[in-house]
């Protein structure tokens, strides 16, 4: 029996290699993995032993010859095959035990240029692993170092069954298609005629865990990250409670994303998907308070995220409350403490690096999936038209940013209002942009009144200025570009109301 051995990833792959041995394989290599090998006193062949023939072109070409694949795709159950490998002299190789360059370290990192970066397309181990996966019939194709102990164990038991074959093929396969994926995703985004849209879309994805169930009890779930290094997805680090639902993930994951959007100290509840309470201040403690106060009835249940450190006397305001999940970017000893003694409240640690620019989004249809890039245009408030007789104060305008940047994250339509950086209404989701209105001036109250709104989309009609107006609301931002903003404008200079065009539409679907 014979055994091929070319790693990249060199874990454990000496002790894989002496148990071959024992089982009575014979041992042949490449380069890199021979010298491992060598070094540890295991008899092994060089690749060239076997061919006859010595690695070129700086080892561009090393395993691509007929002695090894005739070895590898022979079918053992084919005399011709059989015939054939007697003829030229051709060994059976029973196993191949191989992964690849490190393709995607190296594009990565900031200092690798195009020539180290296309010498690291692995050509010889995809072939080889190829060949394997194709024949797996007869040859056992190992790609996993996570595998090499079950490998062993089911050798030594000399039973190895074709569905446990099948699926080592199948992996094999899985690491190949990813890694040209991956090569695939970099020359077209190095390409003078790329698009940000491939004719056909190929996004790998990597199971994470299993998830208790989905969006309901009785719908199954599990959690995948991207493969491609070219998107970095922030770390997310848990430190205590239950597992994360389907849903815990979809509710942190806005949270998050909402209080990024700030420098300064910001706080943000969120309940079903949009958020209940967000506040922005100075003193972390304020900015807590006035994020839970925005509406402490929805709140309950609901997913707390800052983009600041949580303290003791935060974490004592928290443990109040029946909170599912809290995140930050750090929390104090203290903290931890007062927290943890909640045994089931998820904590959860997450980088404040926010994803590059390449982020995209994608969403499932019935018949596909829909892809855009990520919502996140760069605007200036200095931009911004004021539409109205009436300029808005400094506060006001400080205001209507925070507003705005809110109804970024809320569900169409989405309404928003906000005073001295703290949202006191919401309403999201609503069939009618009036509903919304209505929804998140009762949830305001008499607070609104001097309060300023945003709109994440224009409004069709002047009933939602003649209702902010009668409320008390003082400004107004949207994006403008109705056929009706000259009636929306005349109505605003008649109640006195600043209205500002954005120029902006942050739709959320």
């Amino acid at each position: 029996m014979r055994a091929l051995l070319s790693v990249t990833d060199k874990t454990d792959i000496v002790q894989f290699a002496q148990e071959l041995l024992k089982l009575g394989y014979e041992l042949i290599s490449t380069g890199g993995t021979h010298a491992v090998l060598s070094s540890a006193d295991l008899p092994v062949m060089q690749i060239s032993e076997v061919t006859d023939f010595p690695e070129i072109l700086d080892g561009r070409v090393k395993t691509l010859h007929p002695l090894i694949y005739g070895g590898i795709l022979s079918r053992r159950d084919i005399p011709e095959h059989v015939a054939s490998m007697r003829h030229y002299g051709i060994v059976a190789i029973d196993l191949i035990c191989v992964n690849l360059y490190d393709f995607a370290s190296v594009v990565a990192r900031d200092d690798s240029n195009e020539e180290q970066i296309l010498e690291n397309i692995d050509i010889g181990g995809p072939t080889l692993i190829r060949a394997a996966a194709k024949n797996f019939k007869s040859v056992l194709p190992v790609v996993d170092p996570g595998d090499y102990g079950e490998v062993i164990s089911k050798l030594r038991s000399g039973s190895i069954s074709f569905d446990y074959r099948k699926g080592l093929a199948r992996k094999a396969f899985e690491l190949v298609s990813e890694y040209d994926s991956m090569i695939e995703s970099y020359l077209g985004g190095n390409s003078t005629n790329a698009t940000i849209f491939p004719e056909k879309l190929s996004i790998k994805y990597k199971k994470v865990d299993d998830l208790r169930y989905g969006e309901n009890p009785h719908q199954e779930a599990a959690l995948y990250e991207y493969v491609s290094k070219q998107i970095k997805e922030p770390a997310v680090m848990q430190l205590h409670g239950k597992p994360l639902s389907y849903n815990n993930i979809l509710d942190a994951d806005v949270a998050w994303n909402l209080v990024l959007e700030f420098q300064e100290c910001t706080f943000a509840v969120v309940k079903h998907n949009n958020p209940c309470g967000v506040s922005s201040n100075t003193i972390p403690d304020k900015a807590y308070m006035q994020a839970y106060e925005g509406d402490p009835l929805s709140a309950f249940g609901g997913v707390v995220a800052t983009n600041h450190p949580v303290s003791a006397s935060i974490a004592n305001a928290m443990a109040k409350i029946f909170y599912e999940i809290i995140i930050a970017p750090e929390f104090t000893p203290e903290a931890l403490d007062i927290l943890t003694q909640k045994k089931n409240l998820r904590i959860l640690i997450r980088s404040l690096e926010k994803f590059g620019s390449e982020h995209m989004e994608l969403r499932q249809i019935s018949s596909g999936v829909l892809l855009q890039t990520a919502d996140n245009v760069q605007e200036n408030i200095e931009d911004w038209q004021v539409a109205t007789f009436r300029k808005p104060t400094k506060q006001e305008k400080k205001d209507l940013e925070f507003a705005w940047i809110v109804s970024k994250h809320v569900k169409s339509n989405a309404i928003t209002i906000a005073k001295s950086g703290k949202i006191l209404g919401i309403g999201a989701g609503q069939p009618s942009r009036v509903g919304s209105v209505d929804i998140a001036l009762n949830k305001a109250g008499k607070l609104g009144k001097g309060a300023v709104m945003a709109s994440d989309a224009f409004f069709p009609f002047a009933d939602s200025i003649e209702k902010a107006a009668a409320s008390g609301i003082s400004a107004v931002a949207e994006p403008g570009g109705s056929i009706r903003d000259q009636e929306i404008i005349d109505k605003a200079n008649e109640l006195g109301l600043s209205v500002l065009f954005t120029g902006i539409r942050h739709f959320k679907h």
